[in-house]
């Protein structure tokens, strides 16, 4: 008879630990793991300007960056946004910059330090063209 009343008593305080979570403390949900929220992008430091890739750029040609031609003091950096649902590139036709793959919502930023007339293309759509004139 001992036994049985152990058994039961046991059985009564397991089921009592089970419901109370394990401990006597109040029971709280666990707190949701944060999303990672992304950084925000410095401001570059100087002057700064933007070009936009709209959607249907790979169709627009001269269209396909707005502006097509960009006029910007030596020093200012030009930030190209990707309003596009498919994926573009920002790459100056000679040695100077290559975005890489620019995600749909993406930017790309690059400081222009040099004087010059600069043609760039999308490396994926070659038909898209855009001039940066750097003075």
């Amino acid at each position: 008879m001992y036994s049985f009343r152990l058994a039961v008593l046991s059985a009564i305080l397991m089921s009592a630990i089970a419901c109370s979570g394990g401990n006597s403390s109040p029971s709280t949900a666990p707190s949701p793991t944060p999303s990672p929220t992304p950084s925000p992008t410095p401001a570059p430091p100087g002057p700064s300007s933007s070009v936009t890739i709209p959607a249907g750029a790979a169709s627009l040609g001269a269209g396909a960056y707005t502006p097509d031609e960009l006029s910007v003091a030596v020093g200012t950096t030009v930030t190209w946004t990707n309003t596009d649902s498919i994926a573009h590139t920002s790459t100056s036709n000679a040695a100077g910059w290559d975005s890489g793959i620019v995600a749909p919502g993406g930017q790309f930023s690059f400081a222009l330090q040099t004087a010059g007339t600069f043609p760039y293309h999308c490396a994926i759509h070659p038909g898209m063209i855009g001039t940066v004139v750097v003075h």
